[in-house]
């Protein structure tokens, strides 16, 4: 599959096409060109830990957003086992671009729940990005239910631009769904373990993450909105008009995990591998599931109205936060 390569990554791009010319040409000395794929590869490792060491936060908005991280299908396939994917909220209809269903996780019986943003152009339209309608909100708090009524943990797993803004969906209650949704978050007497492994947009995002503990990849961002939305707002900055802001509002709006760790919005940052976890999927999900079995471990055995108490200190505590 060809690799896609961000705006920052220019000098890595060039390297490993070097190294792809090297691979493909049989002619000279195997030892010698192996001996150059290996320095010129070497040359490539160090390039993405420095880069990736030093990313601003519209770097790491472009990072999350990329094509190749992991998905919520990735994520089910390679964590869970026996996932069986629910359909439906029971009062209007099926949505795509939030999944979830029972399931064991490392021998825990759980819920899961979580957007799909589609790994190519068929699926992505088929799941609307991961901005999900009402529909898929009432069909989370019905599993919400579901977990509750067997005393099972629900996990998370958070990566959409924001919900969907659409007509339709507004005419069926979008704002009441998202709302409904994080307050049954909040008041859920199972443990909610919260992860943001990519985008983290808007009230789309709280809704699923109102957790007693939220986990954060490293490169992920997670913001009331979106860089390009906020910089329409302040600076009515439009698209292909001029120099974007979003850069500067991505800078102003700070929406990096080592940002909202300080903030005491999260609680836990995951290491990516170097290049980010696109660069190395199966290392990154493996880390992202350490945290998430450290998380379930510190809640097992909790009675509902302590798992609810945490949480609601949890919460409190953002807010004191931010008047001290």
């Amino acid at each position: 599959m060809m690799r896609v390569y961000l705006e920052f990554e220019t000098p890595i791009a060039e390297l490993e096409g070097k190294i792809e010319e090297l691979r493909q040409n049989d002619e000279g000395d195997a030892n010698s060109v192996k001996e150059e794929i290996d320095r010129l590869q070497g040359r490539v490792d160090q390039l993405l830990v420095d880069a990736y060491s030093k990313l601003n936060r519209w770097q790491k908005t472009q990072v999350a957003r990329h094509a190749a991280r992991p998905k919520f299908s990735d994520y089910a396939a390679h964590l869970l086992d026996d996932f069986t994917p629910l359909a439906g909220d029971r009062k209007f209809g099926e949505d795509l671009a939030i999944l979830g269903g029972p399931a064991k996780f490392r021998g825990r019986s759980v819920v899961v729940i979580g957007h799909e943003k589609g790994a190519n152009t068929t699926e992505r339209v088929k799941h609307n990005f991961g901005m999900a309608s009402p529909e898929g909100y009432r069909k989370a708090i019905r599993l919400m239910d579901l977990a509750e009524r067997f005393s099972l943990p629900v996990i998370t797993l958070v990566d959409t631009p924001g919900a969907y803004p659409g007509r339709g969906a507004e005419e069926r209650g979008q704002a009441e769904a998202i709302a409904a949704c994080t307050d049954k978050c909040l008041g859920l007497g199972s443990p909610v373990i919260a992860s943001i492994v990519g985008e983290g947009g808007s009230g789309g995002a709280v809704a699923l993450a109102a957790a007693n503990a939220v986990i954060m990849f490293e490169h992920a961002v997670y913001s009331v909105i979106s860089p390009e939305g906020c910089a329409s707002i302040l600076w009515k900055d439009a698209a292909g008009k001029g120099e974007s802001k979003a850069p500067e509002a991505a800078e102003a709006m700070r929406i990096s995990a080592a940002d909202l760790k300080g903030l005491g919005v999260i609680d836990t940052i995951v290491p990516e591998p170097a290049g980010g976890a696109h660069r190395d999927p199966v290392h990154a999900m493996e880390r992202l599931g350490d945290a998430i079995e450290q998380a379930l471990d510190e809640f097992a055995g909790m009675s509902p109205d302590e798992i609810r108490k945490r949480r609601r200190e949890k919460f409190l505590a953002i807010g004191r936060a931010g008047l001290a």
